[in-house]
């Protein structure tokens, strides 16, 4: 897939036939049948291959694992291992779901995904306003997104892949009703730009990004390194905060998107007071369908000082003389 300059170019080209891509056409191949198949034949699957996920996807399962017990000490091994399964399980249904993107349309996304708050949307279009959604990493994040394109101009953010293939089939899920998609590496400039010609977009906070320019506040029963900068991107960019849930109605098959109140941004005086504001906020939308959330994520990496790391470290094999 070509790139120019800061943003990908969702063009198909023809070294995207190579042959280094067959096992990944094949992926794509297979999810697009399984994205042919209606929902309520698709999503019973998801138990019985989450008892395999559980049992391959190790190292991922530890990880989700000590996130839960930082987060919720007070919850019992039981419910700990409970809301892992179910977690493994709203991956899985979201994956194998997939495949209906490819050629998705207006009337298969808003039967998909429906959409509450709107007027929170409309308030702040009715100001002139942009909107920064706040939503962190959660299973379903591209139908969220597809949905809230329909609503109004989205730019989105994305991480080079190293397969060409699968970074073509990503973008082109994203911009699948018009929403430009940057390079990571295009930065908050990038961001402002699009907010100043009245596109919104995604701000995902609970990325760690390290201990430069990031602090330490509250995260559940822990702290967490927190980037506190959407406060300004609004202010640069004039935009509206307005945080978003996503749950998944399994009787429906239909995932239920909640835009919420927008975020009080006179709180936000200090980078202190702006991280522990988006925490709160990323607590409050993970409480509502916690088994949406990517607890396999290394979210707590950065410590503060003089704490060790919490996740187990990987051993590697020796190399084989």
């Amino acid at each position: 897939m070509a790139t120019s300059k800061n943003y990908f170019e969702n063009r198909f080209t023809f070294d995207l036939l190579h042959p280094k891509y067959i096992g990944t056409w094949l992926q794509i191949l297979f999810l697009f049948v399984l994205g042919l198949l209606p929902a309520f034949i698709r999503d019973p699957m998801v138990k019985r291959l989450a008892k395999i996920v559980m049992l391959l996807a190790k190292r991922q399962i530890s990880v989700a694992r000590v996130n839960l017990k930082c987060c919720f000490p007070q919850y019992s091994e039981q419910q700990i291992e409970e809301l892992l399964y179910k977690n493994v399980q709203s991956f899985l249904m979201t994956l194998l779901a997939q495949g209906e993107l490819i050629f998705g349309t207006e009337a298969l996304i808003k039967k998909r995904v429906k959409l509450h708050g709107e007027a929170h949307i409309n308030a702040a279009r009715a100001k002139g306003k942009p909107i920064i959604f706040i939503l962190p990493h959660v299973w379903p994040i591209e139908y969220v997104g597809l949905r809230l394109n329909l609503e109004l101009p989205m730019v989105a953010m994305a991480k080079a892949h190293r397969n060409g293939l699968f970074n073509w089939f990503g973008v082109r899920t994203r911009n699948l009703f018009g929403a430009k998609v940057y390079k990571r590496e295009a930065g908050i400039r990038a961001l402002v730009k699009e907010l100043r010609q009245d596109r919104s977009f995604f701000y995902l906070p609970d990325e760690d990004l390290g201990r430069e320019n990031s602090v330490f506040v509250d995260f559940f029963a822990t702290q967490k390194a927190t980037l506190p900068v959407v406060g300004r991107l609004a202010s640069a960019g004039n935009a509206e905060i307005l945080p978003v849930q996503v749950g998944y109605c399994e009787q429906r098959h239909q995932f239920q998107v909640t835009v919420l109140e927008p975020m009080d941004t006179t709180h936000m005086a200090s980078k202190q007071a702006e991280a522990l504001a988006l925490n709160e906020v990323v607590e409050q939308v993970i409480q509502a369908f916690p088994e949406q959330y990517m607890w396999f994520l290394k979210i707590l990496r950065t410590r503060p000082e003089g704490e060790p790391s919490i996740y187990p470290k990987r051993v590697r094999k020796p190399k084989s003389r």
